[in-house]
């Protein structure tokens, strides 16, 4: 089985933010594949399913953000590092560029250090780039801060694309899907943007 986890934050107050597209791509998959995402006992939000004879776990972790390590070990059964594929926001991408990697470092984000330190750092991640905020904006208010117009067609078509990249994980492996989705695509789905637009 695989394990598609899209980090963010829980409650209403974040679903829209920046620091919450991880949650908005699982969103976009589910939607997709015509899963529904529930609660479980042990606190994530998950759906079960399958791509071609793939099965597939989505999980969105209801614990915040540095909590993500924790969250991911709460679910039964287990995962190991090498069943997941974890889609989240990134600073160092411009708003809107993605990026699929295997293994290395967090790069400074609190969700994949905490599962760094829980799971080990060999596995697959489908970066979203956030760009980074104005000089003199504070970093933690800008991760948190919602998506402004200007930003929503980019992110829309990275969410559409980020699904993507993580269909082609799942069928052709990682280094495929780095070779097809590590070069510049702005493209866009106007549908994908109004949905981001709604709160």
């Amino acid at each position: 089985m695989r394990v598609v986890v899209g980090l963010g934050n829980p409650g209403s107050r974040y679903a829209a933010t920046r620091h919450n597209v991880g949650a908005v791509v699982v969103a976009e998959l589910a939607r997709r594949w015509g899963m529904t995402i529930t609660s479980t006992p042990h606190g994530n939000h998950t759906a079960h399913g399958y791509i071609d004879t793939e099965p597939v776990l989505l999980v969105e972790p209801q614990m915040y953000m540095n909590m993500s390590g924790p969250a991911l070990s709460r679910l039964d059964p287990p995962v190991n590092a090498d069943q997941l594929i974890v889609v989240h926001d990134d600073l160092d991408l411009e708003c809107g560029r993605i990026r699929v990697k295997h293994s290395g470092g967090a790069g400074g984000h609190r969700g994949i250090e905490s599962i760094v330190q829980c799971q080990g750092p060999d596995f697959a991640r489908v970066r979203v780039g956030i760009g980074r905020p104005p000089i003199g904006e504070d970093v933690a208010e800008f991760v948190l801060s919602p998506f402004t117009d200007g930003e929503r067609r980019s992110i829309a078509g990275a969410v559409t694309r980020a699904g993507d990249a993580v269909e082609c994980i799942l069928r052709h492996g990682v280094e495929t899907a780095m070779n097809r989705f590590n070069a510049r695509n702005d493209s866009a789905s106007p549908d994908m943007a109004e949905r981001l637009g709604r709160n």
